[in-house]
């Protein structure tokens, strides 16, 4: 069964609010098996920049055992609480790949 890979690009507008994310997504990977890959490190854009996708956005990305796991961890009611934390105080995107 091929892993999955959930990836997001994020923008925090309000960083005092965004705290309270950290803890509960943190809680909830490892709680649903996903392995955080990159947090927030240093990102070179290669291509593809432009004035919204600049050098102030984290990018993150978890590795789960399975498509299905992924998925089930976006849709948990753990997940979910820390999901609207973020939708509140960031903008971005988030997509869950599968992996080869």
């Amino acid at each position: 069964m091929p892993k999955a890979y959930v990836v997001a690009e994020i923008q925090v507008s309000n960083p005092e609010g965004y705290a309270d994310y950290r803890a509960l997504s943190t809680a909830s990977v490892a709680q649903y098996g996903g392995v955080w890959l990159a947090r927030g490190g240093q990102r070179i854009q290669c291509e593809g920049g432009d004035a919204q996708h600049n050098e102030n956005w984290r990018t993150v990305v978890v590795e789960y055992p399975s498509l299905e796991q992924a998925r089930a961890w976006y849709d948990s009611p753990e997940y979910t609480r820390a999901r609207e934390i973020r939708q509140a105080h960031s903008i971005g995107r988030l997509f869950i790949v599968e992996g080869i």
